[in-house]
C-alpha cells in the first residue's frame, strides 16, 4: 500500500478515480531492463487537479520477489512536495504522460519482484486510486493455493494441497522453514503437492525456467493454539506493568478482540514464537490477553513485540517509549545518550522495559498553576526553537522565556510521531515520549525547571487520529501486499473505516468506542502523572463526532450533540485524574457549541478553555488596513462564555506570521511604510499593547516577540510554497534576532506589558470593553480603545485605558476617560492631569498608550478616587438590546444618549448616586455617546450597538 510515511503532517485531500489505464513497454521485463510507463492524458483531469504545465508525478515503491519488504522510491520526495526526478514527461502529440526508467537504478535495489505506483500532483492534493501493482521479471509465478503471502491455519497431522502455475515451463522446489520438502525435475507450467503439516512453517515455492530465471512465492502455515483462560492479576492492566513487590517480574496485557491467540516475542526468547510465551486470556474480558514474565534481571533493558495468530507484529500501544527501525538511526548521541539499538529483523517498532529503575527525583512538588484566566501561553515547536532541537537546549533557554514574563509553555505534540523532523501531529503512539528531542529524564528535568520558575507546561495532543504505524491501526488493517501498512479494517475496535468529519488526516478514531475512550484516558493519565504535565491543548476537536462525513464540511462545522457529550466525558475523565489541569480545545466552531464546554462545571471552578483565533483582524491592524480589522471578539462575553475561557491569539503554529504579511503587504502612506522592517517591528509593540491588556488567557507563537518574519510556507531553499508548510524554519537565536536592538525592543516591550498585566489585579476583571475599529463611520480611522475596570478593588489601579493608533498617519484620539484626575502612563510612569475626559491625545502612526488611574499622591486638582464620578458600560459592544451602565458618585445624575452626529436620542434621571442602570438600547446598530451629567462633573463613554 502507499505509505503516508513522512516527517511532517500531511493533509491529504484525495480526488478518487477508478483504476487508471496504462501501458509498459517492453512487457514482460526484468529488473535490469529499461522500460517506459505510459498513461493516456485523459486519465488525468488537469483542470480538477489544477495541474500547471502538466506537472504530474509518480509516487512509487518496490517489493522483493516474495512481494514483501516494501521500500519507497528514493526520489519520491515528500508527499507534500514531490521530487522533480519523479515528474512524468508530457507528450503533446499523443496527449500522454510517460516515464522511462530501469527498475534497479530507479528503486536503488536488486531482487525486485513487483513495484506499485500511483500518480499525483506535486503537493499531494490530488491522486489516482487505487494503487497499481506491476510484476517484474520474464518468468511469472502464480501461487493458486494457498494465496501468496497468505496465512493458513492447519491442524498438526493434516495436509494442504499446494498448487501454482507459471507462464513458461519451469521446475519447482518447495521449502518449509528453509528445508526442501519437495522438488520436480520435469519442466511444467503447473505444480501440485500435498504437504503434511507438523508445525508452524514459513513456506517458499521457487520456480526456475530454462534460462535459470527464478521467481519465489511465499506463504505461512500455522497450527492453532489452545489458549488458557485465567483471571488477570489485579496489578496488571493493558500495557507494561512492573510488579510492585518483585523487580524480577513484568506483566504484559494486550486488548486484542478477534485474535485467536497472541505470543510475546522479544530479546528474552530470541524473538522466536515459543508457546512458553503464549498469552493467557482473561476470564472476565476474553478479548484481553496477558502474561507474567519472571526471572528478569533488574536494570537490564528488554525489548519485545506482540505476535498475533494472523502474524501482526506490533509494539505495545501503551509503551512509554519505543524503538524504531525508521527513525532511531537519525537521532544523535548528544540528544539521546545511550540510545538502545533496534533489534535487527523486527521491522516495525518494538517496546522496551527495564525493572528496578530509579524514579526521577522531582525538585518541585508544590507548583501552583497560574489561574486559567491569567494564562500567558508561549506556544513552541522545539524542532524550530533551538538549533540543537533537544530538551537540554530548551532548558538552556528558560531564562529567555521567564524574562518574557509568560507563565505557561505549550509544546506542539511530543508523543511518538513518524520521522524526527515533524510538527508532531502525525502521532503513532500517543502514550510514548518521542526520542527525537531526548530522554524521558531530560524532559522531566525541563518540566521540573519550568515549575521552579512559575511556568506551567501544556501539551498539544492529537487524539483525533493516528498514523498507519500505530499498533492500534496495524493490528486490524487491510494489508494486501504484506508491507504492514493498509487501510483500517471493518473489525478495528478503535477507528472508523470511513472518516466521520471533513478535516480528517490519517486514521479517524471512533470516540464513541469504549476501546478508544479507554486508550485516551490512559494516555492522559500517563502524561499527567508520570511527567507532571499541567494540561492539554486538544487538537482538532471538530473530529470527535460520528455524525458527519469527510465530504460534508457544513455538518462538521455545525453544532453536534454527540461531540458535545464525548468532549464533556473526556473533560470529566481528565479532571478525575487531575482536578485542576488545564483543558483547552482547538475547536474554532459555533458559539453555541463552545459554550457547552466553556460553561461546563463552572460552579466547581472548572470549564474548558477554547482557542479564539483573531489573526486576521489583528494582522489587518498591524498592516494598516481598516477592512475587517475589528478584534472585538477577544471579549469572552461576545462568545457567551460565563468566565474568561477564550484563549485569544494573533499568531499560532497554524497561522501565517504577522510580520511576514506586514513586510509583504503592509500599507504605505508617503514616507511611512509598514513594509519597512523597523516600522513593522514598532507596530508589533502596539500589537502587544492591544493584546495582553485585554483580560483573559492569551497565547503567542514562538519568536513573535522578536518580530519573526519567515512565512509559515517557507521552503528550505527560501521559496514560498504551501507544500513546505510544516518544513523546518530558521531558528531566531541562530540568526541573532535576540541580540538585534530593534527586535529585542519588541521582546522588552511585550515583557513589560505582561509584567504590568501580572502586577495589577484589575487585568483579571471580567468588566472590560474592546473597541477596535468597529465603526464604519469612525472618523478616527484605525483606532483601538480598551477599557478595563474593577470598582471592587480597594487599592491599586482599578481603571485602565488603552489607546492605539494603527493608522499610517498621526491621529488625535479622544480617550473617553471614565473620569478626570491624575492618570499614569503605565509604560513610563509619567503622570498626566486629565481635566477633560474627551480632550484628544495625539498618537503617532503605530503608537500606543496604556493609562491607569494614579494611585500615588494626588495633586490639588484631583480628587480621591473613591469620590470620582465614573461611568462604565459593561459588555460593550452591546448585544441583544440590553446595556448595563455602571455609575459611581453621580449626585443628581442624569444620562443623555447622543448619536455620533450629536443628535439626542434619549435621556433619563438616575435614582441613586451609585449603581447599575439597565438600558433598553432600542437604537439602530452603530456608535453612540453616553453622557453622565451630575453635580460633581460629567463622564462620557462610547456605546456600540451590534
Amino acid at each position: 500500500m502507499k505509505k503516508f510515511y513522512s516527517g511532517v503532517l500531511v493533509f491529504v485531500m484525495a480526488l478518487i478515480f477508478g483504476q487508471i489505464s496504462y501501458t509498459i513497454t517492453p512487457n514482460p521485463f526484468n529488473e535490469t531492463d529499461q522500460i517506459t510507463l505510459t498513461v493516456p492524458g485523459n486519465q488525468i483531469d488537469e483542470t480538477a487537479w489544477g495541474v500547471a504545465n502538466n506537472a504530474v508525478y509518480i509516487w512509487t515503491w518496490s517489493l522483493d520477489t516474495n512481494y514483501n519488504n516494501s521500500q519507497d522510491c528514493p526520489t519520491n520526495g515528500t508527499w507534500g512536495n514531490s521530487s522533480e526526478a519523479n515528474r512524468l514527461n508530457y507528450n503533446p502529440g499523443t496527449d500522454t504522460y510517460s516515464l522511462t526508467f530501469t527498475p534497479t537504478a530507479f528503486y536503488g535495489r536488486t531482487g525486485i519482484g513487483r513495484f506499485g505506483f500511483l500518480l499525483k500532483d506535486k503537493t499531494g492534493a490530488h491522486q489516482t486510486s487505487p494503487d497499481i501493482f506491476v510484476n517484474v521479471g520474464v518468468l511469472n509465478l502464480s501461487l493458486t493455493n494457498p494465496a501468496a503471502n497468505s496465512l493458513t491455519s492447519v491442524s498438526a497431522g493434516n495436509s494442504i494441497n499446494v498448487t501454482a502455475t507459471t507462464n513458461v515451463n519451469a521446475t519447482f522446489q518447495l521449502k518449509a522453514n528453509g528445508t526442501v520438502v519437495n522438488s520436480t525435475s520435469t519442466p511444467s507450467t503447473s505444480y501440485a503437492y500435498n504437504y503434511t503439516v507438523t508445525a508452524d512453517a514459513n513456506m517458499e515455492l521457487i520456480a526456475t525456467d530454462a534460462s535459470s530465471n527464478s521467481k519465489n512465492a511465499a506463504f505461512i502455515l500455522q497450527i492453532p493454539r489452545t489458549v488458557i483462560s485465567e483471571a488477570i492479576p489485579n496489578w496488571i492492566k493493558q500495557g507494561i506493568n512492573y510488579n510492585p513487590t518483585d523487580n524480577t517480574k513484568v506483566g504484559l496485557a494486550l486488548y486484542a478482540p478477534t485474535k485467536d491467540f497472541v505470543h510475546v516475542i522479544g530479546s528474552f526468547n530470541n524473538w522466536t514464537v515459543d508457546d512458553a510465551y503464549l498469552m493467557k486470556r482473561d476470564t472476565t474480558n476474553p478479548d484481553l490477553y496477558w502474561i507474567e514474565l519472571s526471572g528478569l534481571t533488574p536494570q537490564q533493558l528488554y525489548t519485545f513485540q506482540y505476535r498475533t495468530n494472523d502474524l501482526r507484529k506490533v509494539a505495545d500501544p501503551y509503551s512509554p517509549q519505543i524503538l524504531s527501525s525508521y527513525d532511531d538511526q537519525y537521532i544523535s548521541a548528544s540528544t539521546y545518550p545511550g540510545l538502545p539499538a533496534f533489534p535487527a529483523g523486527q521491522g516495525f517498532e518494538v517496546s522496551m522495559f527495564k525493572t528496578g529503575q530509579t524514579p526521577y527525583s522531582w525538585q518541585n512538588t508544590s507548583f501552583q498553576r497560574p489561574a486559567k484566566d491569567n494564562l500567558v501561553v508561549y506556544e513552541l515547536l522545539l524542532r524550530d526553537f533551538t538549533q540543537e532541537k533537544n530538551w537540554q537546549s530548551l532548558i538552556n533557554k528558560i531564562s529567555y522565556l521567564k524574562s518574557l514574563n509568560i507563565n505557561a509553555i505549550e509544546l506542539l505534540p511530543i508523543m511518538e510521531f513518524e520521522g524526527n523532523l515533524s510538527w508532531g501531529y502525525n502521532t503513532s503512539f500517543h502514550y510514548a515520549l518521542d526520542k527525537a528531542y531526548g530522554t524521558p529524564e531530560k524532559f522531566k528535568e525541563f518540566v521540573d525547571l519550568c515549575h521552579q520558575n512559575g511556568i506551567a507546561v501544556i501539551l498539544d495532543i492529537a487524539f483525533n487520529h493516528a498514523t498507519g504505524r500505530s499498533p492500534l491501526v496495524r493490528l486490524w488493517n487491510v494489508d494486501p501486499d504484506g508491507d504492514g501498512y493498509g487501510n483500517v479494517a471493518a473489525n478495528n475496535p478503535y477507528f472508523n473505516t470511513v472518516p466521520k468529519h471533513s478535516y480528517n488526516v490519517f486514521n479517524d478514531f471512533n470516540h464513541t468506542s469504549s476501546s478508544t475512550k479507554y486508550y485516551v484516558e490512559r494516555c492522559l493519565q500517563q502524561w499527567l502523572t508520570e511527567y507532571h504535565i499541567d494540561g492539554f491543548r486538544w487538537d482538532l476537536t471538530k473530529g470527535f463526532t460520528q455524525s458527519c462525513s469527510e465530504n460534508d464540511e457544513n455538518c462538521t462545522n455545525a453544532y453536534q450533540q454527540d461531540r458535545v457529550d464525548i468532549m464533556k466525558y473526556y473533560a470529566d475523565r481528565q479532571w478525575a485524574i487531575d482536578p485542576n489541569s488545564y483543558m483547552i480545545f482547538e475547536h474554532l466552531g459555533t458559539d453555541q457549541e463552545e459554550q457547552q464546554w466553556a460553561n461546563y462545571r463552572i460552579a466547581e471552578g472548572k470549564g474548558v478553555m477554547l482557542w479564539n483565533k483573531q489573526t486576521d483582524p489583528y494582522n489587518q491592524n498591524t498592516m494598516g488596513y481598516k477592512e475587517n480589522s475589528s478584534y472585538d471578539r477577544m471579549n469572552h462575553a461576545l462568545h457567551g462564555f460565563t468566565n474568561m475561557s477564550a484563549v485569544g491569539y494573533g499568531e499560532s503554529h497554524d497561522e501565517e506570521r504577522l510580520m511576514f504579511k506586514n513586510l509583504e503587504y503592509g500599507a504605505i502612506n508617503g514616507s511611512y511604510s509598514v513594509k519597512n522592517l523597523n516600522t513593522a517591528l514598532d507596530r508589533m509593540k502596539t500589537f502587544g499593547a492591544t493584546f495582553f491588556t485585554i483580560p483573559g488567557p492569551k497565547m503567542i507563537w514562538q519568536f513573535g516577540e522578536l518580530g519573526y518574519e519567515f512565512s509559515i510556507n517557507r521552503c528550505a531553499d527560501g521559496s514560498i510554497n504551501t507544500g513546505c508548510r510544516t518544513d523546518e524554519k530558521p531558528v531566531a537565536f541562530t540568526l541573532g534576532y535576540d541580540t538585534n536592538t530593534n527586535r529585542k525592543a519588541v521582546y522588552d516591550t511585550w515583557a513589560k506589558i505582561i509584567n504590568i498585566r501580572n502586577a495589577n489585579p484589575v487585568f483579571r476583571s471580567k468588566t472590560y470593553t474592546v473597541e477596535s475599529n468597529n465603526l464604519t463611520n469612525d472618523p478616527n480611522g484605525l483606532i483601538t480603545r480598551i477599557y478595563v475596570y474593577d470598582n471592587t478593588l480597594t487599592n491599586g489601579v482599578k481603571n485602565v485605558v488603552v489607546l492605539a493608533n494603527y493608522d499610517t498617519t498621526v491621529k488625535d484620539v479622544v480617550p473617553y476617560f471614565p473620569y478626570t484626575g491624575q492618570w499614569q502612563d503605565l509604560m513610563d510612569n509619567t503622570i498626566s492631569n486629565i481635566t477633560s475626559t474627551t480632550a484628544p491625545i495625539t498618537l503617532q502612526p503605530g503608537e500606543f498608550r496604556i493609562f491607569g488611574n494614579y494611585t500615588g499622591s494626588l495633586s490639588t486638582i484631583d480628587v480621591n478616587a473613591e469620590n470620582k464620578l465614573s461611568l462604565q458600560i459593561a459588555d460593550n459592544p452591546v448585544k441583544n438590546g440590553l446595556a448595563k451602565l455602571i455609575y459611581h458618585k453621580a449626585k443628581n445624575g442624569e444620562i443623555f444618549i447622543y448619536d455620533m452626529s450629536g443628535k439626542k436620542m434619549d435621556s433619563f434621571k438616575l435614582k441613586n448616586e451609585n449603581g447599575t442602570y439597565e438600558l433598553k438600547a432600542v437604537y439602530p446598530a452603530g456608535a453612540y455617546l453616553v453622557h453622565l451629567k451630575a453635580d460633581n462633573g460629567i463622564a462620557i463613554q462610547k456605546m456600540i450597538i451590534k
